[in-house]
């Protein structure tokens, strides 16, 4: 019975070969896209899921509120992990984790470059499930100076030979560590990713006990039937107890007085949760995270596709009803019953769906790169042949039959067997209403897509050519010449030498892309007033960089070192409450022997030193170049300075090659998410109305064949070619701007919420509404009218010769 079916729905599917061409590319091109988006939402959701111990690991993060500054950081108090583990009995271990940087490897005389370097603490590897495949499985970190090195760096450092016991030397920092194990290389889905791991047992920031100063990653591992809310319930009391006695010296108020008009508090986040749900400051995250917001977008643009498609193949199945109703009533006049008939309609739903999604899957195989590379992924074909995946596929491939084929098949099979041999069937205006309903549905998500992908377009478009404080364009940023030693001064002279160099300033500090970064406590008359961040420069940052001096002066060698006096921007003299006066005012900043003071002598621009997401915060300027520099050039074609440059670093014999980059690229790459996010938007934007476009094609095409006599009579009485246009468009027309008061709200508000994550960002301007229903409107018409044309240019003599 099965096979006859299958049979049967063959040979029908066969017969309507251009209603099936319709579904089978709509249905395609949809499975395709969920297959794509299936795939990117599985590997965002596993991050560290490969973990033993995964649902049991937290991470303890810092949050606070204090003088207007809000503080979200991912580290700790060095104490913090021996401390929780010894007052909490819901704690099990613990551990640490900080980052190493520009860390420079050297074996036997040869230099490998930078490595990425992180201490830990012995513990670490019973906390985390990361694998030792050669040396010391049980105590690899038991020892000071001893390091895991992974797989990867193993290989590139000692080829096949066995590293376990061997000595490197991490030469920015002059010390020798001992290759105690090798590691598997950390996986790909992980929110860190180390080449080696040293112990902090010879690390001095890790005997550190003060409560004041934040280093250190700390995760927890709680107990089985730990809860989470409960544990962190009693963090306050804890962080009172031992930073109570230490903020009294620090800054010379009790914890109790501070915490009046200020918050500040220890936080757990479960460890499946960072790689999405994470929005500390960038200075203190190990790399940058994914947004569980674009992980909902994707998946819910996927199942938008999918559903489109479905009603694509509802509509054309429905809206063909009277070519098979003749079929349908001899069907029942010779025995078939209702629940036969329902059989052999999701029979042919079934056969669509299998060979869509075979065509989906070919689809997937071609774009698979292209979509890697633009999500930044490395999905592999072969992960469809997962059994999870497979049964997915299954279930889809049994959903989409239900859900494409379900309604056509109830319909058509609910005929009265002597109508429909008639061609006469009653609820075809009821029919045509759900019809038109589900076009609504398909043009209100086209054009909900096509109005938020111009509003990404246009916040993109805002970043790039937003006057940010300084001039981005011609700056090229060398971050290691700190390598020369005494030939710094020298190499940085013979640039500025260089007549295609405009001017060069001296500094590690650097707004866009990767930088140095320093923060100090702020005091005023005495008393502590927050935290500001701070920019080591020379007196040629601000014209090197083409910032605006709004009041004062520069710093200059001709006042000597300046060590005591600072530029500030307008966020910092409005914090100090100095205002437009701040220009000789003092205030304090701490050291190692307590808060000096210092001078402001000159105010600039606020400038955009952190990404448009966040606010313009308080910012020191003051003199102490050190670490890299910053080129400007008087031209955009910085080749050559690049050249000389590479020229004059060799001729030092520095220990590892010449590290620079391109400002304006490193601005980019800031925003290199959200520009990723907008190309796929705009991909499945155009999938979609592609997909929608298709139905509606189909749709006028069955409408020109119902109304095939009339269009033949109307032309013999005179109608022209523009007239039948515009008879067979205007209903369908009125749909696709009926589905814009859905669409335009809907999608005004789900893309203002997105802004929302952007301190600085444009306003949805009425042109971008207008913009997205000429755009719509115009390829519905296309579409429309390519058939309702090839309807009305048809000679009316074939309608009227027969009955």
């Amino acid at each position: 019975m099965i096979s006859n079916y299958l049979k049967t729905g063959w040979r029908n599917i066969i017969k309507n070969k251009g209603t099936f061409s319709v579904n089978i590319i709509g249905l395609a091109l949809g499975i395709a896209s969920v297959i794509m988006i299936m795939l990117y939402v599985s590997s965002e959701l596993s991050y560290d899921r490969f973990n033993e111990k995964a649902d049991r690991i937290v991470r303890v993060v810092f949050k606070a509120q204090i003088n207007g500054e809000q503080m979200k950081e991912a580290v700790v108090m060095a104490p913090v992990a021996q401390t929780l583990k010894n007052d909490l009995p819901e704690v099990t271990d613990a551990t640490r984790l900080a980052k190493s940087y520009n860390n420079r490897l050297e074996y036997n005389g040869t230099y490998y470059g930078q490595s990425s370097m992180g201490y830990v603490d012995p513990n670490f590897f019973k906390v985390f499930t990361l694998p030792i495949t050669n040396g010391n499985q049980k105590t690899p970190l038991d020892k000071p100076n001893t390091v895991v090195i992974s797989e990867k760096l193993a290989s590139n450092i000692f080829g096949n030979a066995d590293p376990v016991g061997k000595t490197i030397t991490v030469t920015n920092r002059d010390e020798d560590y001992t290759i105690s194990a090798v590691m598997k290389d950390v996986p790909e889905n992980s929110h860190f990713h180390f080449d080696i791991l040293a112990s902090t047992l010879g690390y001095a920031n890790a005997k550190k006990t003060t409560w004041m100063e934040s280093d250190f990653f700390t995760y927890l591992v709680l107990k089985k039937d730990a809860d989470i809310a409960e544990v962190e319930a009693k963090l306050p009391a804890i962080t009172k107890k031992y930073m109570g006695p230490q903020m009294i010296d620090a800054i010379g108020m009790s914890y109790e007085e501070f915490q009046k008009d200020n918050e500040l508090g220890l936080f757990l986040q479960p460890l499946t949760d960072i790689h999405l749900h994470s929005d500390f400051s960038d200075a203190t995250t190990l790399e940058q995270g994914g947004d569980i917001k674009y992980v909902y977008i994707f998946s819910i643009v996927a199942i938008f596709m999918l559903v489109i498609a479905c009603i694509n193949f509802m509509n054309l199945a429905t809206a063909s009803a009277s070519k098979r109703s003749k079929e349908v009533g001899i069907r029942k006049v010779l025995g078939s019953n209702k629940k036969q008939l329902i059989y052999q309609f999701l029979a042919e739903a079934f056969i669509s769906t299998i060979l869509a999604t075979i065509l989906a899957i070919m689809i997937f195989a071609i774009f698979l790169p292209g979509f890697n590379q633009l999500a930044g992924k490395s999905i592999e074909f072969i992960s469809l042949l997962k059994p999870i995946y497979i049964l997915s596929l299954f279930g889809l491939i049994l959903l989409i039959t239900v859900l494409a084929g379900g309604y056509p098949a109830f319909y058509l099979s609910s005929f009265n067997p002597l109508n429909a041999l008639k061609s006469k069937f009653s609820g075809s205006g009821k029919n045509s209403g759900i019809r038109g309903g589900l076009v609504v549905f398909q043009f209100v998500i086209s054009a909900g897509l096509i109005l938020s992908t111009l509003v990404v377009k246009e916040q993109m478009s805002y970043i790039q050519n937003k006057d940010i404080g300084y001039e981005k364009d011609q700056l090229l940023v060398v971050r290691n010449t700190y390598l020369l030693g005494n030939n710094e001064d020298s190499f940085i002279q013979e640039i500025k030498n260089d007549p295609r160099v405009e001017n060069v300033t001296h500094s590690a500090f650097v707004p866009a892309g990767e930088s140095d970064n320093e923060v100090g406590g702020i005091f005023l008359n005495g008393q502590f007033l927050r935290r500001m961040f701070f920019y080591n420069v020379d007196e040629n940052y601000i014209p090197t960089m083409g910032m605006e001096l709004l009041a004062g002066r520069n710093f200059s060698k001709s006042y000597g070192t300046e060590k005591d006096n600072v530029i500030i921007n307008e966020k910092a003299a409005e914090a100090l409450g100095f205002g437009k006066d701040a220009i000789g005012k003092t205030f304090q900043r701490d050291t190692d022997e307590g808060p000096r003071d210092i001078h402001v002598i000159g105010i600039i621009k606020d400038f955009n030193w952190k990404s448009l997401h966040q606010e313009i915060d308080p910012l020191i300027l003051k003199m102490n170049p050190y670490g890299g520099m910053i080129i400007r050039s008087k031209t955009a074609d910085m080749s050559g300075i690049v050249e000389n440059l590479n020229s004059d670093w060799n001729s030092y014999n520095p220990k590892e090659a010449l590290n620079y980059s391109i400002l304006d690229d490193s601005y980019n790459h800031t925003y290199l998410k959200e520009r990723k996010m907008g190309t796929i938007l705009t991909l499945f934007a155009i999938l979609t109305i592609i997909v929608a476009c298709l139905g509606l094609f189909g749709l006028v095409t069955f409408t020109a064949e119902q109304r095939f006599k009339e269009i033949g009579i109307r032309k013999v009485l005179g109608s022209s070619a523009a007239q039948i246009v515009a008879l067979l468009s205007k209903d369908f027309i009125k749909l696709v701007g009926i589905s814009f008061l859905i669409a335009f709200p809907l999608s005004y508000y789900l893309m203002n919420k997105w802004l929302q994550d952007f301190a600085f960002r444009v306003e949805i301007k009425w042109y971008l509404f207008l913009l997205a229903a000429v755009i719509t409107l115009g390829i519905a018409f296309l579409t429309i009218g390519i058939k309702s044309f090839r309807a009305a240019s048809m000679n009316p003599i074939k309608s009227l010769k027969t009955e």
